[in-house]
């Protein structure tokens, strides 16, 4: 396992990162902590986590991830590990906190405290902003709506609710996750005109055929010195090649929940996906070592997060994350990017 220092930070995480957001849902408490021992085992140090999974969310299941990450917490080497969970955005979880989701002072305060009940820890290495405060074209929206403007707790109220937290011990860093390239800057220069902690990584989805953090995004990393958390390297499992020819597969995540992840089935994307199958093939490689190598060959990759239902999966897609693609393979591959140049924008 290669292991990388987060620019900012002094944590050292495992280039592969555990993705636990089935766990409560798909997966059981006996099977989240099988996955964390076996990730472990295979030198992971660093696992991600939300308040609002498991995914879908729901009143009923929210907060049980947390729960299973913590009850396997307590009983580790607290040291060993980096920990990264997520406050909710505004708004699409009306029952998360009674509908309180504006990050305000308080709501972050309270989010931590919660999230360090559930895990059963005294601090978290790394709290991301699930989704930005504001009206942002997110989850697959392609175009920004000034009609949705509304009012809220403003970037600099949020960059000094984080440093609350971290003068408390409570958090170490923080991250933005979802966010445009406008509000990684907007809140690095918050945070600079505060003389607070700025944000030290960004957690967006990150695919062969997702690709927004390859331009704006990618000169924004570059020079506020930032790490990308790659999340979806898979695209929810398309580029496993399970849903080709319009499989679905039993008790996927698709096919149990039809209304999960329509960025990943815009009309290109099969074609795409066909497209990179092909080349897997010509260079004697499966998909998924195809798609989880190229998002490790990526210059601004700090992690790339990897989550699965079952430990078949899990062991397939941690050794295809750590694959090194050779220059010819890399160069096909951006053969095919001009044919589909982001699919699942």
């Amino acid at each position: 396992m290669q292991y990388k220092n987060l620019p900012g930070t002094d944590l050292n995480v495992s280039r592969v990162c555990l993705g636990t957001m089935t766990w409560g849902e798909q997966n059981s408490e006996a099977d989240a902590h099988e996955q964390l021992g076996y990730a472990v085992e295979e030198g992971i140090n660093f696992i991600d986590t939300a308040e609002m999974y498991p995914v879908p969310p729901n009143e009923k299941t929210q907060g049980r991830t947390e729960m299973y990450l913590g009850t396997w917490l307590a009983k580790q080497r607290r040291d060993r590990l980096v920990i990264a969970t997520k406050v909710a955005g505004p708004g699409r979880r009306d029952w998360i906190r009674g509908g309180r989701t504006d990050l305000t002072a308080d709501v972050i305060a309270d989010a931590v405290d919660t999230s360090l009940a559930r895990l059963q820890t005294d601090y978290i290495d790394l709290y991301q902003i699930h989704w930005p405060q504001r009206n942002v074209p997110n989850f697959g929206a392609t175009e920004f709506d000034p009609a949705k403007e509304k009012a809220g707790p403003s970037i600099h109220e949020q960059v000094a609710a984080m440093a609350a937290m971290i003068k408390a011990g409570k958090i170490r860093y923080y991250g933005l996750s979802n966010e445009t390239a406008w509000g990684v800057c907007e809140f690095r220069r918050a945070a600079d005109e505060l003389g607070f902690p700025g944000p030290v990584t960004l957690q967006n989805s990150y695919s062969l055929i997702s690709r927004n953090a390859d331009n704006d995004l990618a000169e924004t990393l570059f020079r506020e010195d930032m790490s990308l958390l790659a999340y979806s390297p898979l695209a929810a499992g398309i580029l496993s090649g399970k849903y080709m020819g319009g499989a679905k597969p039993a008790a996927t995540r698709f096919t149990l929940f039809d209304s999960l992840g329509l960025r990943f089935r815009k009309p290109m994307v099969s074609e795409a996906v066909d497209a990179y199958a092909a080349l897997a093939r010509r260079r004697g490689l499966t998909l998924v070592q195809l798609a989880l190598g190229y998002v490790a060959s990526r210059w601004f990759l700090g992690a790339s997060i990897i989550g699965a239902t079952s430990l078949v999966q899990l062991e397939e897609d941690i050794a295809a994350a750590q694959i090194a693609l050779d220059a010819e393979t890399l160069d096909e591959i951006k053969q095919v990017q001009l044919r589909y140049p982001n699919p699942a924008a």
